[in-house]
């Protein structure tokens, strides 16, 4: 088999095996749990697509689907803000941390006057994830 032969090969093997990993549609949702009828402002996106400023009602919940890139470095971000915190940056998913935290329930996200919680697929808890700034 000739060199060019040998190329193609692996490179449908790491095709093969990278496609388990990264296909299947993952789902990311954001819910306000502020309370007392605190609205907060979302804006989320990724390196290429822009899901769009988001007003949330109290109580309500912003979602998207996607799909993990082949090569694992899926990003969305977003911005957040309501009443006392006019800005924070945080990663709504992140293919290094959520491919395996997450898992097949989705990343879902409850953010509360203390901080963003985010569920942990694996043990079905609640995790402290993100502080507001002093």
């Amino acid at each position: 088999m000739g060199g060019l032969a040998k190329m193609k090969t692996l490179l449908v093997v790491v095709i093969g095996l990278l496609i388990p990993i990264v296909a299947g549609t993952k789902h990311v949702s954001i819910k306000n749990m502020l309370g007392s009828g605190r609205n907060m402002s979302l804006h989320c996106q990724s390196k290429d697509n822009d899901l769009g400023k988001q007003n949330i009602a109290d109580g309500n919940e912003f979602g998207w689907d996607f799909s993990d890139n082949v090569i694992g470095t899926t990003l969305f971000f977003c911005d957040l803000g309501w009443q006392n915190v006019q800005e924070f940056h945080f990663n709504a998913y992140s293919f290094a941390r959520d491919r395996v935290r997450c898992g097949d329930a989705g990343c879902s996200w409850l953010v509360s006057v203390e901080g963003i919680y985010g569920l942990n697929g694996q043990t079905g808890f609640w995790e402290f994830m993100y502080q507001w700034p002093n």
